[in-house]
């Protein structure tokens, strides 16, 4: 069998190095390190990039991707702000999934394989730029990159970096303590 010929692994991305030879990334993409550590210097296990923020649309092509190489996914927990209309359970593959909501806006998606498996994935938003969702990816499945999933996306510029009050500038009158 040639390497064309050779079954594809849908939906995973198995290298996110640069060159020839590798996927291109676009949303729809998700990489996980599926090789175990002795350790657990790094936080995030992969990395995830939907197309859009609707869960039923998107979870089924993860979780059958997920499956194939990790076995049967039970539980996926999720931030609730960031995704439209989360149901408690979905039947994917006919298996159902139980869904568990948590307002915690880190940037992450929680996989369970069993009853204790856990494997923990940076969300790229689906409207991050290709390069920058590439080089978040990349940061996500390393071993020895301890950042949190919010800074991840931060670096790389997948999110933008929140605002911050200008240091050092003269207080107007709406700083102005009343008398």
């Amino acid at each position: 069998m040639s390497p064309s010929d050779a079954p594809r692994k849908p939906g995973l991305l198995p290298d996110t190095g640069p060159g020839p030879g590798h996927r291109e990334v676009r949303p729809g993409t998700a990489v996980v390190r599926l090789e175990t550590t002795h350790d657990r210097r790094g936080v995030l296990d992969g990395a995830w990039w939907p197309r859009s923020r609707d869960i039923a649309a998107e979870l089924p092509a993860l979780v059958s991707a997920l499956t194939e190489h990790i076995g049967p996914v039970t539980r996926v927990g999720l931030d609730a702000g960031a995704w439209q209309q989360l149901p408690t359970r979905m039947v994917i593959d006919d298996r159902v999934v139980h869904l568990d909501s948590f307002p915690v806006g880190d940037g992450t998606v929680l996989i369970t394989r069993g009853d204790q498996d856990h494997f923990s994935l940076l969300v790229i938003p689906p409207d991050a730029a290709p390069e920058a969702a590439h080089a978040a990816m990349a940061a996500a499945v390393r071993t020895d990159d301890a950042r949190p999933a919010e800074q991840i996306l931060i670096d790389t510029g997948a999110t933008p970096a929140p605002a911050e009050p200008a240091s050092g500038s003269a207080p107007g009158p709406a700083d102005e303590a009343p008398r």
